[in-house]
């Protein structure tokens, strides 16, 4: 059997801004807009700070080259593109990563890995999960409502992702380590069928069907690192979604 870990999720903590205790020198990954809305609400001990527009390779080395040696912490305030940044550079310096994120736009914010895109091919690389993640609900409830769950996605593309999964199964075509896991599909399917029926709730910025939400994807993300891939919950609209951004 070929060795493998079996990831874990990061820390979830839910509290005011305002109540954020950190002692530990931070390097500060976000944006002009989050950290305008956000900044006089945290008392972080800030050594640097960086506001990304780029995530090429490149630039995400260049980056986390210039860290200086004082920083015992990497922050993450906003979503998106910060969080990816946020993880490489926490990666590639071996420092801790906490993420404030300013809404609830994807799964990524729980995984152990990055997505890159570099000329037109995406690529995966694991970083290991943040070390925690802070959860602010007035902050989340507060942001765009375009944006605010755009994680229900993910949770939805478990139904083509399953359909898929298992097409490959009965074509004979899955690959040796990604065999159909009846029970791991079951379990998948409970989540997206949730995620359906609170998705009103959600929509309307709802406390606790956004509560709801975090759990759900927090299972569902569990169970890909359990089973060491996210065929449940990533099929042939993944890859269509990233031809379409490239």
């Amino acid at each position: 059997m070929i060795p493998r870990t079996i990831w874990n999720l990061p820390k979830i903590e839910y509290q005011t801004l305002t109540s954020v205790k950190e002692e530990r020198p931070v390097a500060l990954i976000t944006d002009a807009a989050s950290w305008d809305r956000l900044g006089s609400m945290l008392n972080l001990p800030i050594v640097v700070q960086a506001e990304p527009e780029q995530t090429d390779e490149e630039f995400l080395n260049y980056l986390s080259a210039n860290v200086p040696a004082l920083v015992e912490v990497v922050y993450v305030v906003g979503s998106g593109d910060q969080q990816m940044v946020g993880k490489m550079v926490a990666f590639q310096n071996n420092l801790p990563l906490v993420v404030v994120p300013t809404e609830l736009d994807t799964d990524q914010l729980l995984e152990a890995h990055v997505e890159l895109m570099n000329d037109g091919i995406l690529s995966s690389v694991t970083t290991g999960p943040a070390e925690k993640i802070i959860i602010d609900w007035d902050v989340i409830v507060a942001s765009d409502p375009s944006r605010r769950a755009g994680v229900v996605a993910d949770m939805l593309a478990i139904v083509t992702g399953l359909l898929d999964w298992r097409y490959a199964a009965k074509q004979k075509r899955s690959s040796p380590d990604q065999p159909f896991i009846p029970w791991a599909a079951g379990i998948a399917a409970g989540l997206a069928s949730h995620t359906i029926k609170i998705a009103e709730a959600v929509g309307s910025g709802d406390v606790e069907a956004l509560r709801t939400l975090v759990d759900l994807t927090s299972v569902s993300v569990q169970l890909a690192n359990q089973m060491g891939h996210a065929r449940q919950q990533e099929g042939t609209e993944h890859y269509f979604a990233a031809a379409l951004e490239k």
